[in-house]
């Protein structure tokens, strides 16, 4: 640790104010302050002069969608074709759980709930056995990545040890960190969360594949030879993954990404819509659309914008591989961030404050030439859990779990 190195490297980016306590906090923690100063990567901060986080949008356009009326007339010949590559090892998946069930009541990662209300059922618990329904019906496992983050990762890793995983064979399993970026006031000045400790959070859900290739991962799923990845949030207790007949239509399709989408319940609702925009797939999101763009609809009466997404993914990774390497944009977004003030006390915000960095999925689907919407029966497949009460919630996911015959 060389203290000098780090405050010269901290006065070339005028961010002096990270080692304001530096003489008052321990050695332990000075050691780790200086590590994540040594890792922070200014160059982000250039963003905030830069505009980015405008956001503005191309030309936006409907997209269709294979149908599940489509899906149903092929679905044999396009699960024969996904489990001919779930058998070859061409497929995997990726599980998003970087999340803490703070919004739920929970004091652990999100994927720790326990959903069951007879028995104990885990939402991770939950999660594998959905994918066991693939392992069975291929006869070889899938291998299954899992964002953590660095919150939540030693919790995440004990519990699949401490239940042996569900039954899913460990070897296949491989765990991964989400990359942090720093918190800034809205002069670009990087936040402390302690005396002691950078304020950091997660670089958004766009993250995942840097993140999986700083880890090595790419490299080792690559020596695995796989070919496409699933990616999907743990909070869906009803997700279908590495869903043969969703694989196998991408494959069929000629496409280099798909995604699972469900008809919108109303114009209105509150869901990101698959899209175009300047011709190539993307994600609008509902408060971006006009009023013209909700309701439009086809002769039929259908909308337009009729296809909600519910973060259920499929990369062609050699795709990926090229594509990200050119960076994804930076998203600037205003949060409230608690931290340690000049005064060296610590504030808990009532109202923005500042500035978070992160990078979006919808950016990784615009950056591909094209994207199969592959739609799905929302109460077959969309139950997800997010709010402590009423909409998306655990009550609302159990009813859905109680219709698809899932024993809780």
């Amino acid at each position: 640790m060389d203290i000098l190195a780090i405050t010269n490297k901290l006065k070339e980016n005028n961010q002096e104010q990270l080692l304001k306590y530096y003489d008052e906090i321990s050695d332990e923690e000075k050691e780790y302050l200086c590590g994540q100063i040594e890792k922070l990567d200014f160059s982000i901060l250039d963003n905030i002069k830069n505009g980015a986080g405008s956001d503005e949008r191309g030309v936006i356009e409907p997209i269709g969608a294979l149908t599940i009326e489509e899906i149903n007339e092929d679905k044999k010949k396009y699960e024969e074709v996904g489990l001919k590559a779930i058998k070859a090892g061409e497929v995997g998946a990726v599980l998003l759980a970087g999340g803490q069930g703070t919004r739920l009541g929970l004091d652990c990662p999100k994927g720790m709930l326990n959903v069951g209300v007879n028995k104990t059922l885990y939402l991770f618990e939950q999660l594998i056995n959905n994918i066991m329904d693939v392992v069975n019906k291929a006869g070889t496992y899938v291998p299954l990545y899992i964002m953590t983050s660095e919150k939540n990762n030693e919790d995440t890793v004990n519990f699949f040890e401490e239940n042996n995983y569900f039954g899913y064979d460990k070897s296949f399993v491989k765990f991964f960190v989400q990359e942090m970026a720093p918190s800034t006031d809205y002069n670009g000045k990087i936040y402390l969360e302690e005396k002691g400790k950078v304020s950091m959070s997660p670089n958004g859900n766009g993250g995942w594949f840097l993140s999986m290739e700083h880890a090595g991962l790419v490299d080792e799923m690559s020596e695995r030879g796989v070919k496409w990845l699933n990616v999907f949030s743990v909070d869906n207790v009803l997700q279908k993954i590495a869903d043969p007949v969703f694989v196998g239509a991408s494959i069929e399709k000629n496409v280099v990404c798909g995604s699972k989408v469900v008809a919108k319940a109303a114009p209105d609702e509150k869901v990101g819509v698959l899209c175009l925009e300047d011709g190539k797939p993307s994600i609008v999101e509902y408060y971006e659309m006009t009023d013209d763009m909700i309701n439009l609809r086809h002769e039929d009466g259908k909308l337009q914008y009729n296809y909600g997404v519910i973060l259920n993914y499929l990369f062609d990774v050699a795709t990926l591989k090229r594509l990200v390497k050119s960076s994804l944009p930076i998203h600037i977004v205003e949060k409230k961030i608690p931290h340690i003030d000049e005064n060296g006390d610590y504030i808990k915000p009532d109202s923005p404050n500042g500035y978070k960095f992160e990078t979006l999925v919808l950016d990784m689907i615009h950056m591909m030439d094209n994207c199969l919407a592959f739609e799905v029966e929302r109460s077959r497949e969309f139950a997800p859990i997010k709010n402590a009460t009423g909409v998306d919630s655990l009550e609302s996911a159990r009813e859905l779990m109680r219709l698809n015959g899932i024993e809780f």
